[in-house]
């Protein structure tokens, strides 16, 4: 039977990445601290001009300072440069609940997820979750679901909770705030288990601004889902241009094959040659996209390979 101790006796690594966050970094590290006591409590400054690490390192967070700007950069480097058993990913703007830590490495352990989501829940707090975010959010992550399956509620969330296996086998390529839809879309293509848990979201400090944009940072989610989408689904993504290009060109030749079975001519000789590249196009997109299935499939097994080369948590394996 195992303890009650939230972390079961594994070593917990708090993961936090901030930029100029000076009004909201030490109550997020002393009540992180209060609520993993036996945790370690990482800041990764993202060059702030503010005093945001000086406050992190008073308040008794392990700093260090990350020289590209945006949040995948600060990823990226937090993944690779820390060492734990469980990670738990929070963002530093004072908006999660600290509370809820405990609760969600229990829910990580006991169902052997690699990943967990917190979804964020404002009880409808004015200026909590702005409604350009709630409806960004639900729009973006249907488009995931839709080309890569799963049934995630907030998958925009900056809090989650990670094993060392799925830290150490995530390639973390975004360099701003699409790297959450990265974190999602890695755990879907290797079929790691994966939860959800419900968390209080709250306002930010009095003065503090969000570094999200609703519209710059939405297209570069888009195009990061698109870029995905292409280099792990290529046979769909191909096989969607060739059937356009073929419908144009079939649309564009029937009228031509029409007046060609009535008169034996070929009056718009342009149109039957744009008919014919058409063709051409669709044939070399569904060639493209056999080629590059093949590739991703290779790429894939030897992700899964190395994912399952790292161990995980010793609870998820006990009986």
């Amino acid at each position: 039977m195992h303890t009650a101790t939230p972390s079961h006796g594994q070593d917990v690594a708090v993961l936090i990445p901030c930029f100029n966050e000076e009004l909201a970094i030490a109550s997020v590290v002393r009540d992180f601290r209060a609520a993993l006591p036996h945790a370690r409590i990482h800041v990764f400054d993202n060059a702030s001009t503010d005093r945001t690490a000086e406050i992190a390192r008073d308040a008794g967070a392990i700093v260090r300072t990350v020289g590209l700007r945006g949040k995948g950069n600060v990823v990226r480097r937090m993944f690779a440069d820390v060492d734990a058993d469980v990670y738990v990913l929070v963002d530093g703007d004072a908006t999660y609940d600290a509370t809820s830590a405990p609760a969600m490495i229990m829910r990580l352990l006991h169902d052997g997820s690699d990943m967990l989501v917190g979804v964020r829940k404002d009880d409808n707090l004015a200026g909590a979750y702005r409604s350009g975010h709630r409806l960004g959010n639900r729009m973006l992550t249907s488009c995931v679901a839709m080309i890569f399956g799963g049934a995630f509620t907030d998958m925009l969330s900056g809090y989650r909770v990670f094993t060392r296996r799925y830290v150490k086998s995530f390639p973390a390529l975004s360099v701003g705030f699409e790297t959450e839809t990265e974190l999602t879309v890695h755990a879907l293509e290797l079929r790691m288990p994966w939860s959800e848990m419900d968390t209080p979201y709250s306002t930010r400090p009095e003065g503090s601004e969000s570094k999200l944009s609703t519209y710059k940072d939405g297209l570069r989610i888009l195009r990061m889902i698109l870029r995905l989408f292409v280099a792990e689904r290529p046979l769909q993504f191909f096989g969607l241009v060739g059937a356009l290009s073929l419908s144009i060109g079939v649309a564009i030749a029937v009228p031509l094959l029409t007046t060609y079975l009535a008169t034996h001519e070929v009056p718009r000789l342009p149109t039957a040659m744009l008919s014919t590249g058409l063709a051409l196009i669709a044939a070399i997109s569904v060639v493209c996209g056999v080629i590059m299935d093949a590739v991703t499939r290779a790429r894939r097994e030897m992700k899964r390979l190395f994912y399952l080369g790292i161990p995980g948590p010793s609870i998820a394996r006990d009986p």
